[in-house]
């Protein structure tokens, strides 16, 4: 890996990605720290048990403990792209014939995820300063009984969730790595030598005798597992199964072998942060009328749900995570597409035909492995969630398996990136 980092600043052109990258994360991160006006963040010291305030906090990169321009992040725009998705398969003929069009295709379904996010922003905007604001017996919004406080304050933080999706988009375009993906990464990477401190101080640095001992040993332990999860993550993502292609003219007369490498994580860490979007979405819903509701059955029960403190709730999470794995695995392969290219090039996957036979041998393979990597992502986001409503842990170390999955894998991918951009520029040297 240093390697090849320093491979990359070398090279001009990848020093610039890397530059223009490091630039547009900084912005955010000074947008983290500009309050938005009308309120007193102090007031959710008060309330910084919660649970959704802990997951927006490290998804916005400590944006939401100081109610800043980027509290939301990008959390609404990922929302957004969830249910576009969704809405072309087969739902809306729009979308599909929009999804069938290629670039310009793709430039209208951009283009109505901005106009989703903008509302899906106002709304999570809006309930999460009003339920914040119960929460905080009162005391977040200066001007509780105006109308046009709540409404301002959810307009600011929608500007500030659509420039995060601009900064986002910039560094998918000219930068390094997935935008949206960096974004969270930088949020949960700022956030963890406090987290880390914070669980230190608690178990170590406020404990005598006994419970010292046991705070060391549990610190310990505590190490071995993110050193494990690390060694796991890292073997799963770059695990993949071969499938041997044979062409059937020059490439087979000449001997030489080809494959096409599906990997055992085909979705890599997308299910993840769409779970964790698409469960902060309600809690949000629910937050705006947490005063209103809060000893009703029904209301209770959707609490519990969606909440990733809650056992309920954490396997509901992660089912939400094995299900978008499989949705995103055939969204980055499409066994028909696939099929259909192979047979284009005059390209077939040993001892299975070309065409329909090819598309249901990927489909199958495709539902194998992504049974494996569902199985392996909701295990090292569960373990940890459970393990902390059972025994009271810090909920940090609850929601650290899911921070831990998004960093690692956005780290790989960005890993991968530049290797492709030193491979593709030893080629341009090597015709040069």
């Amino acid at each position: 890996m240093w390697r090849t980092l320093f491979n990359a600043i070398r090279q001009k052109d990848i020093r610039k990605k890397m530059l223009w990258t490091i630039l547009i994360l900084f912005v955010y991160r000074i947008g983290t720290h500009i309050t938005v006006p009308g309120v007193n963040p102090a007031a959710l010291n008060s309330v910084s048990g919660s649970g959704l305030l802990n997951i927006l906090n490290i998804f916005s990169g400590g944006g939401l403990l100081n109610f800043s321009l980027f509290a939301m992040g990008v959390s609404p725009y990922v929302t957004a792209q969830i249910v576009v998705q969704l809405l072309q398969l087969d739902i809306v003929p729009r979308f599909v014939e929009w999804s069938k069009q290629g670039e310009v295709g793709r430039r209208k379904l951009n283009q109505a995820t901005r106009y989703l996010t903008i509302i899906f922003a106002f709304l999570q905007s809006v309930g999460i300063t009003a339920g914040f604001n119960s929460l905080a017996a009162y005391g977040l919004v200066k001007h509780t009984n105006n109308v046009t406080s709540f409404l301002l304050i959810g307009s600011v933080m929608t500007i500030g969730t659509f420039f995060a999706m601009w900064l986002g988009e910039m560094i998918t375009e000219k930068g390094l790595g997935n935008g949206v993906s960096m974004i969270i990464f930088s949020g949960i990477i700022s956030q963890m030598p406090s987290g880390l401190w914070e669980i230190f101080k608690e178990n170590v640095l406020q404990t005598s005798g006994s419970d010292k001992v046991t705070g060391w040993i549990f610190i310990a332990v505590l190490l071995a597992a993110i050193v494990l999860v690390i060694g796991i993550t890292t073997w799963f993502y770059e695990a993949s199964r071969r499938l041997q292609i044979q062409y059937t003219r020059s490439a087979s007369s000449y001997g030489a072998e080809a494959y096409l490498p599906l990997k055992l994580n085909v979705s890599g860490v997308i299910p993840v942060i769409f779970a964790s979007s698409l469960i902060s979405t309600p809690q949000t819903i629910l937050f705006a009328f947490q005063s209103k509701y809060s000893n009703v059955g029904w209301f209770k029960v959707l609490q519990q749900i969606f909440s990733m403190q809650t056992t309920t709730g954490a396997i509901f999470y992660t089912v939400l995570i094995i299900l978008f794995t499989y949705f995103y695995a055939f969204v980055q392969v499409n066994p028909e597409k696939l099929a259909e290219n192979l047979q284009k090039q005059g390209a077939y996957i040993v001892d299975v035909r070309p065409g329909t036979e090819t598309q249901k041998f990927v489909t199958k393979l495709l539902l194998r492995l992504s049974f494996v990597g569902a199985l392996y992502l909701g295990f090292v986001a569960l373990v940890p969630l459970i393990a902390s409503d059972l025994w009271g842990l810090n909920e940090k170390i609850g929601l650290g398996g899911t921070s831990l999955l998004i960093a690692i894998g956005v780290t790989l991918d960005l890993i991968r990136q530049i290797d492709g951009l030193l491979q593709k520029k030893n080629y341009v040297g090597f015709i040069r």
